[in-house]
């Protein structure tokens, strides 16, 4: 899933600096929890076609298939659409992870932070 972290990460940190000005505050963790759950959104339809053809490989008979020549054989055989094969659901589901996993992020970071060098992080 190192193309999904590569697309989400960023998209987290730039969606909480957005915020951040906006709201002229440090965002609660329940706000931040939406950037993440955006970010998570957007990481997960960008890279439902990697994971189509991640998929594809690893049911196929010809496991020795890269990911960009499986993408261009589903493209050539079946369509552009089939490479969005399931994106509403793997969104949907990703969203709703990405609040958890952010939210709960940003909750622990300043009781973890406290504990390990006596600071507060707000």
């Amino acid at each position: 899933e190192i193309p999904f972290a590569l697309v989400q990460f960023p998209l987290y940190e730039h969606f909480k600096v957005r915020l951040e000005r906006s709201l002229k505050r440090t965002p609660k963790p329940w706000e931040a929890a939406l950037a993440g759950s955006a970010a998570g959104a957007i990481a997960a339809a960008v890279t439902t076609p990697l994971d189509v053809a991640k998929t594809r490989i690893m049911l196929g008979s010809d496991q020795n298939m890269n990911a960009s020549t499986m993408i261009a054989k589903i493209w050539r055989e079946e369509g552009p659409a089939r490479l969005l094969s399931g994106v509403v659901p793997r969104v949907g589901w990703i969203s709703i992870g990405g609040f958890v996993f952010f939210g709960s992020f940003e909750t622990a970071k300043p009781i973890v932070t406290n504990l390990l060098f006596g600071v507060s992080s707000t």
